[in-house]
């Protein structure tokens, strides 16, 4: 009896048993399909609406949203820059940070065409329903610290940012921004028309303009002239003396730093230093040239960097009368009107080695003694290669 009474308790409770766990499992299961689930993902940067060419980079911000019902501990965030054209090294930069402090590099590589492509290299864990913001900065450098790309350049960045999650790459979810490029401008106001060889000096203003939101570091505004000039600027109430710089293959063309050395320029900042140019009493008699270029990352290289030239003024230069050498100091209509306007020298986003518009501007007075110089400046100018090698920006093209 005992026998068969522990028998059908048994067969009882393993019926039960079953029962239960019939229910339990008709009642679990939606959660089971739920927990292999993939998760959903999606994506939103806002990206800057423009960037200063060779300046520092600009920040941003990209969201990462996981909108399914399932965890994931593994969301990678893609990013492609597309130039449209073939960018020199170290031209662009991506970085981010996830700890609000330390900025850290997106290794970036050519995947496709002109097409940059790189990863975050930290996966990101977002729970179901949840997102994460990263901050992010782009740039684009042309070059590194004191050795700044004197040829190519951008208009616009495309970029594309994708979320994806695990190792397989499909992309979840796809961004996509335009950034615009441009860069830094030059020039002149208020220059006379005419000089005197062996006369006063003549006076007007020289600036450096940032339109972009990048903020730049190592600018040199360098103002071209010839060897028969004497430049001095005005800093703190009183004229100094600037020593000219020469490139071995024009040592007939004088380079002044009117601003100074590897100056700072802020997001949207500007920088206007008051010149006096004098000509000595051998100059020749004729027009000559006064070119602005600014340049950015000058390495030890004479003129070689990111440069941004603006418009020349010309100067015609006079011989000394024998009973008075004072100089007129007529404006010139053109620069006057240019600065007055605002829009003397305009943004740039790229750079060419073709013989620019300035190059032939500079050459128009070829036969003059006293232009030859600036002529030869032009040609460097146009190079982009040899000793000095810098190159004129191409200015940035009007769109409609």
């Amino acid at each position: 009896m005992n026998t068969i009474a522990r028998t059908v308790r048994s067969s009882l409770v393993a019926s039960a048993a079953g029962l239960l766990l019939t229910i339990t499992g008709a009642a679990l299961a939606p959660a089971a399909v739920a927990d292999t689930a993939p998760p959903q993902l999606a994506v939103s940067t806002e990206a800057p609406a423009e960037i200063g060419l060779g300046g520092l980079p600009v920040a941003f911000t990209t969201t990462a949203s996981n909108t399914g019902q399932t965890d994931t501990s593994s969301a990678r965030l893609i990013y492609r820059i597309d130039g449209g054209t073939t960018l020199p090294d170290n031209a662009l930069s991506l970085e981010y940070r996830l700890d609000g402090s330390t900025w850290k590099k997106i290794p970036l590589s050519i995947v496709e065409g002109t097409v940059y492509g790189g990863e975050l290299p930290e996966q990101l864990a977002l729970a179901a329903g949840k997102s994460q913001t990263v901050q992010m900065r782009i740039g684009l450098p042309m070059g590194t610290a004191h050795n700044g790309a004197s040829n190519g350049g951008t208009e616009q960045l495309k970029l594309t940012t994708m979320i994806s999650y695990g190792a397989s790459g499909a992309a979840n979810a796809t961004d996509f921004d335009f950034v615009g490029v441009n860069g830094l401008t030059t020039r002149l106001i208020n220059v006379p028309t005419t000089a005197t060889a062996g006369g006063s000096a003549i006076t007007f203003k020289a600036t450096v303009d940032n339109p972009t939101s990048s903020a730049y570091e190592n600018v040199t505004d360098v103002l071209f002239t010839n060897r028969y000039t004497t430049l001095q600027v005005r800093r703190s109430g009183v004229w100094t003396t600037l020593k000219p710089v020469t490139a071995a293959a024009e040592p007939d063309l004088y380079g002044y730093d009117v601003i100074g050395k590897d100056a700072s320029l802020a997001a949207h900042g500007t920088a206007t230093v008051d010149v006096r140019v004098t000509y000595r009493k051998d100059a020749p008699a004729g027009k000559t040239e006064l070119s602005p270029c600014a340049i950015v990352n000058e390495g030890s290289i004479p003129f070689r960097g990111t440069t941004t030239c603006g418009p020349k003024a010309t100067v015609t230069v006079k011989k000394a009368a024998t009973t008075s050498t004072n100089t007129s100091t007529t404006p010139s209509s053109s620069t006057s009107a240019q600065a007055g306007t605002g829009t003397a020298s305009t943004g740039t986003g790229t750079t060419t080695s073709a013989t620019s518009g300035m190059t032939a501007q500079l050459a128009e007075t070829g036969s003059s003694n006293l232009a030859a110089p600036t002529a030869a400046a032009a040609g460097l100018v146009a190079a982009g290669a040899g000793a000095v090698g810098f190159t004129a920006m191409r200015r940035r093209r009007s769109h409609a």
